[in-house]
Parts: C-alpha cells; sequence; structure tokens
C-alpha cells in the first residue's frame, strides 16, 4: 500500500484511517440523527438505570446508528450480541454487566479508555454502586493510568482493554 506524504507525516495509514471512520460517522449522524441530538451524552450526568439506558440510546445516535450487526462485528459476538445491543438501543434492558456495557460503548466507537472510565463510573452510579460494577470502574481508571505512565499515545480499546472482573483484571475479548 502507497501512503501520501500526508499519510507519511501525519501519523501514516492509522490517522488516515481514523480521520476516514470520523468524516464516516458524521455523515451518518448527519443523516439519521434527530434533530434535537447536537453533542454526545455526558456520562457524568447519570445518576438512575434510566438516566444510563437514556445515555446508552443518545450514545448510540451519536455514533451514527451503527446496526446491531455492525455493532456486534465491531465488539465481538461474545461480548455483544446482536439482540442484546437490539434490546438495549430500545430502552428494553440494560447491559448485564461492565464487560457487556463496555462492548456496546466499543461498538458506539467510544474507544479510549480515558473516554470508557466516565462510562463505568455512571453505570456503577446507576446500579447502586454494585461491587462488580465498582472494580470495573475502578480497574478502568488503573489501565489509564498505565496506560498514561507507559505510552500516552495507547489508550484505544480496540479490543484489549483491562475491565475488572472479580478482584483482578482480565482482557476483554
Amino acid at each position: 500500500m502507497t501512503l501520501t506524504q500526508d499519510e507519511e507525516f501525519g501519523g501514516g495509514l492509522t490517522t488516515g484511517l481514523r480521520q476516514g471512520l470520523e468524516l464516516w460517522i458524521r455523515a451518518r449522524r448527519a443523516t439519521r440523527a434527530p434533530y434535537d441530538v447536537h453533542k454526545a451524552p455526558d456520562p457524568t450526568l447519570i445518576s438512575s438505570r434510566a438516566d444510563l439506558s437514556r445515555a446508552l440510546r443518545r450514545q448510540h445516535i451519536w455514533a451514527g446508528y451503527p446496526t446491531p450487526g455492525e455493532m456486534q462485528r465491531i465488539a465481538g459476538s461474545w461480548s455483544l450480541p446482536t439482540s442484546t445491543a437490539r434490546r438495549v438501543i430500545a430502552g428494553d434492558t440494560l447491559p448485564v454487566d461492565p464487560h457487556q456495557t463496555a462492548a456496546f460503548l466499543r461498538a458506539c466507537y467510544v474507544l479510549e479508555l480515558a473516554e470508557l472510565a466516565p462510562w463505568l463510573n455512571a453505570a456503577a452510579r446507576a446500579h447502586d454502586h454494585g461491587p462488580h460494577w465498582v472494580r470495573a470502574h475502578q480497574s478502568a481508571a488503573e489501565a489509564i493510568a498505565a496506560a498514561g505512565a507507559q505510552d500516552p499515545s495507547d489508550d484505544s480499546v480496540g479490543g484489549n482493554v483491562a475491565y475488572g472482573k472479580g478482584a483482578g483484571a482480565e482482557k476483554a475479548a
């Protein structure tokens, strides 16, 4: 594959792919989102399960309305089945655990750990600070700190991020 001069100086092929994805999401959002969606939802405003459900649906809109099948391909078939994605989008249910919440958000292009941590904190608040939700938020915060100490440019969650399950952190598939 041949890189253009802009790609060589601007960070290579990865930068071009990220810019392409961002443009695609913007175009999809512009043609599909309702008139009242002007910005991404703020997870710091979530205080209940109803708020979390609404915010997840808004994030889905902000991501350009990916179909449940697209979401399953992005997140992985075992992480986020199409039936679950469809029910969360419809507002019929919430993700059952932190891993499924992270998979749903990853499928909605929340790809950086720094963006994921507030969502997991919001899910912990919405679920009355249930132990596994709190551990997931703490693990994400530790992963952010570790990524910042190692390489601040490598904080994506495109499939390999540490989320808490139990006492230790495991890799999400």
